[in-house]
């Protein structure tokens, strides 16, 4: 669930793609979730690789306004713009109708061409019924969970900042709730280009003009980007080709508000409801050709999860952890198997995307062979000596006990001995009570009761243990010799790691295996 999560179960995922030679066309890598079953639980990111061609494409800029009342919010649009712009200038250059839509603001454009030409485009013979009204929320939504509360309206200013700034607003003769009077001059508006605010006004241009794909930028994507007569609901319903460009947008939403997390995880867990009921996404850099775009606030660290076990139910445990735990500090992208019985059981659909975008790469993963594009990716990020968190199986996770791996698939035998520094060679029997005993002061200790730590599920046989570990808990069982059970290692490609046997289901119930991981995280990416 692309935190930098998340979150995906999202989410979400970024990738960088190169503009197209032929400047008259894109080559266009749509995103978007599909459930792995019909349970709409966890969800895969899909990538789509299309060619649309520049003249049958429009760009429609949602409400990107000079002024806010919310002060945050007016900052990142300032933030925001001049990349846009930049989106903008290049579509144009390239043959693409540019509709600028700052909603209730029509009045300093009367006169202008782009004006004229909005409200001159003739009627359109397949004008949705209901294109002049807002959209609340499609059928395809109800199959989900809204997944933030915006009932305060999403402002996130300081309460000080944000009672002084309506007071400079009124000072000015503006509403402060309402002090939009056009768009932002960051914004270029050329004479060919469309200004409206109208659904109908919209649909007749993209009609006449035989535009097929509709790309939307601006803001804010939880409110009107969403729920305008031109937004995505409206023209995904009505079956255009619209995606949002999803690194040119930003949500209203009030980190003090449910599930309680950074602003910028609020706009990721939207855009993954997005690419869940309503369209795919694409990111600006599939049309500038450098990096996607991202505000100079969001600074938290990417966590990509890999989750392909069937034993501890960590496809459930594992989100709500990232969810309640994660969401303030990380962006977090989680990635899952197929299920069973549903295509290709060693497949995780987008890690080679995820994990290289990843900062911190977290494995729960039991005796699956990767594809080769995304084994490498996963070898590349220990490789570099990027960090890597372990639980449960993942001292087992890529290998299939010497069967030979399907084709196109990767497996790595040594994989616990160079990345935890451990020697699994089985477990004891389930059911037996696994005593926890702290065996050395770490700051991945910080916090965890270990005397109220009850372990639940078998303990692994993982001794011994290399030189370069150093054990933080051990685990016993009445008759057998102490396990380690949670320790650090320095990896033989030089990289932190932290592995635990711990990820059962029951300790997942407990508080101190929250603690412990959401730790082990923190130490991970520390420098």
């Amino acid at each position: 669930m692309h935190f930098k999560s998340a979150f995906t179960a999202l989410i979400l995922f970024t990738s960088t793609f190169a503009i197209a030679a032929d400047k008259g066309s894109y080559d266009i890598t749509k995103r978007s979730l599909t459930p792995t079953s019909q349970e709409n639980v966890r969800f895969q990111p899909v990538y789509t690789q299309e060619g649309w061609k520049a003249s049958e494409t429009a760009v429609i800029v949602c409400d990107m306004w000079d002024l806010h009342h919310c002060l945050n919010a007016t900052r990142r649009g300032a933030e925001l713009a001049p990349r846009m712009n930049r989106f903008l200038r290049t579509a144009r250059k390239n043959g693409s109708l540019i509709i600028h839509a700052p909603s209730s603001c029509m009045k300093p454009y009367e006169g202008h061409p782009g004006r004229k030409r909005a409200q001159s485009a003739p009627k359109a013979g397949n004008l949705p019924a209901e294109i002049a009204e807002w959209c609340y929320s499609i059928p395809e939504e109800e199959q989900g969970v809204y997944p933030i509360d915006q009932t305060d309206g999403g402002e996130d200013d300081d309460p000080a900042e944000h009672e002084a700034w309506a007071k400079e607003l009124a000072a000015k003769g503006l509403n402060p709730r309402a002090p939009w009077t056009k768009q932002t001059d960051l914004l270029d508006i050329h004479k060919n280009d469309v200004i409206s605010d109208s659904g109908v006004e919209i649909w007749n241009v993209l009609e006449a003009e035989g535009i097929k794909n509709v790309i939307l930028v601006g803001v804010h994507t939880n409110m009107c980007v969403l729920g305008r007569p031109f937004g995505l609901r409206r023209l995904a319903s009505n079956g255009k080709n619209v995606v949002l460009c999803r690194d040119l947008t930003d949500t209203m939403y009030n980190p003090a508000m449910k599930p309680f997390v950074s602003h910028f995880t609020g706009t990721d867990l939207i855009i993954e409801h997005i690419e869940k009921w309503v369209c795919p996404t694409i990111t600006s850099d599939q049309l500038l050709g450098d990096e996607p775009f991202q505000f100079k606030n969001d600074t938290r660290p990417h966590v990509v999860m890999l989750v392909a076990e069937r034993e501890y139910v960590t496809n459930e445990t594992l989100p709500k952890f990232a969810l309640e735990h994660l969401g303030k500090d990380y962006k977090v992208t989680i990635l899952h198997c197929d299920e069973e019985g549903k295509g290709e059981r060693n497949d995780i659909p987008g890690t080679a995307t995820a994990v290289r975008d990843a900062d911190v790469l977290l494995v729960s993963v039991r005796r699956r062979a990767l594809k080769e594009e995304d084994f490498l990716a996963v070898q590349e990020h220990i490789k570099a000596g990027k960090p890597v968190v372990g639980i449960r199986t993942a001292n087992h996770a890529f290998s299939l006990r010497g069967a030979e791996a399907p084709e196109g698939h990767l497996v790595w035998e040594g994989f616990d001995a160079e990345v935890w520094g451990g020697s699994y060679t089985g477990h004891h029997g389930a059911g037996k009570e696994v005593t926890i005993k702290q065996v050395a002061d770490h700051p991945i200790l910080k916090g965890v009761d270990v005397g109220s730590f009850d372990g639940t599920g078998s303990l692994y046989i993982v001794n011994p243990i290399a030189d370069s570990t150093q054990a933080i808990l051990a685990g016993t069982i009445d008759g057998e010799p102490t396990e380690p059970i949670a320790w650090t290692n320095k990896t033989k490609f030089g990289g932190k790691a932290f592995y635990t046997s711990l990820g059962h289901l029951g300790e997942f119930e407990q508080p101190q295996m929250s603690i412990l991981l959401k730790n082990a995280i923190d130490w991970a990416v520390a420098k």
